[in-house]
């Protein structure tokens, strides 16, 4: 018997199987009723017999095989399935045994009604493992779609919620030390708390930063009119007392000024900096340029270490990546961050419009440069 008959003739034990095995995938399973337990099976078993018996050319074969398959306003059985599923707790290892155990299981029942094969079922055979993939396929991109919002709506949620207490730590440290009669060491308590909670509250501004990106809303983008240059400066100026050790040289040159958001300016501006004193030689100067041009304003931060690698520079933009350290960990700054400051810049610099890229290379060492365009292109 032809196997897409088979399926259809034993569909009730094939779905049995399947809702047994789904039983067993505790705890999530202890919730469910048969009916949760088999949902859209019927559904998946009638795109697979009906993919065994479709017409499928060489070239079909092979885009199927590379993931490829037809564009749909619809979802398919299998991403429902996985959509379902992550809603009732499954986690991705029991989702993707499910259909490990329904090959297993119409294999298995195939074989055992029909012990001999032709080459027409070797066909089937063939064409049976290639839909099952592509239902598995899509189960886990659906799977992995809900995680991922999942995991960002979770984050966005935290750092809304723990933005309002870090600023109560802060302002209440602050104002305890404005009132004064305090002892050298309260005062230095006093200080410590205070810093703590300043860099609390960076790390879930840039959590926060992270979550809007990733959820595709964008970074909120406020235009005034500013003067990057005047900009730089200041930032320079901080960056040389809070590391006095290190030489930054700054140049400034052209007409500087436009309409950007000031302080995501001044936040590409301080992560490129702490970038270059991170992973920069101690003994080696950080350049700073600031050119403007007639239709954007271009930003450079130059430093000398341990070259970046070419495979590095492909993701080193990506969320929570670092660049890798140095070999001689004497030469740099203990890491104090969480990977985000570069696909931060670079969710800052799209949303002006602009582009942000690195090069770096042993003898011309690393430069992260940045160009903000004085007017936006708005749609035709």
């Amino acid at each position: 018997m032809r196997l897409p008959q088979f399926i259809r003739d034993n569909t009730e034990l094939i779905v049995g199987e399947w809702e047994t095995f789904a039983r067993s995938l505790v705890p999530a399973s202890d919730h469910m009723g048969p009916l949760a337990l088999r949902n859209h099976i019927h559904q998946i078993l009638a795109f697979v017999t009906a993919d065994i018996e479709s017409a499928q050319t060489d070239a079909e074969q092979v885009r199927k095989s590379h993931g490829e398959k037809p564009e749909s306003l619809y979802p398919s059985a299998a991403e429902v399935h996985a959509s379902l599923r992550f809603d009732g707790g499954f986690n991705m290892d029991q989702m993707v045994s499910e259909y490990r155990s329904l090959r297993a299981s119409v294999i298995k029942l195939w074989q055992a009604a029909a012990p001999e094969s032709g080459p027409e079922d070797m066909r089937d055979l063939i064409r049976f493992n290639e839909a099952i993939d592509q239902a598995l396929t899509e189960s886990i991109c659906d799977y992995t779609k809900k995680m991922d919002l999942s995991r960002n709506l979770f984050l966005g949620i935290l750092s809304h919620d723990l933005r309002n207490p870090l600023g109560a730590i802060s302002m209440s440290a602050q104002l305890t030390m404005k009132i004064g009669a305090l002892s050298e060491r309260q005062t230095m308590l006093q200080s410590q708390i205070s810093d703590s909670s300043f860099r609390a509250t960076a790390i879930v501004s840039s959590l926060l930063d992270l979550t809007r990106a990733r959820l595709g809303s964008g970074l909120p983008i406020l235009r005034e009119a500013m003067d990057i240059g005047f900009i730089s400066n200041q930032l320079v100026d901080e960056m040389r007392v809070l590391h006095p050790n290190r030489d930054f040289v700054l140049t400034v040159s052209g007409d500087t000024t436009g309409d950007w958001d000031k302080a995501r300016i001044g936040q590409v501006f301080s992560n490129l900096l702490g970038n270059a004193v991170q992973y920069g030689f101690r003994g080696a100067p950080i350049t700073i340029r600031v050119e403007g041009m007639p239709r954007e304003v271009v930003l450079s931060v130059h430093n000398e270490g341990v070259p970046i690698s070419e495979d590095a520079i492909g993701t080193i933009f990506n969320a929570l990546t670092r660049a890798p350290a140095p070999v001689d960990d004497t030469q740099r700054t203990p890491l104090t961050n969480l990977g985000l400051g570069l696909y931060i810049s670079k969710e800052i610099v799209t949303a002006h419009g602009g582009k942000i890229w690195v090069t770096s290379s042993e003898r011309e060492g690393t430069t992260f440069t940045a160009a903000f365009p004085r007017t936006v292109k708005t749609p035709d």
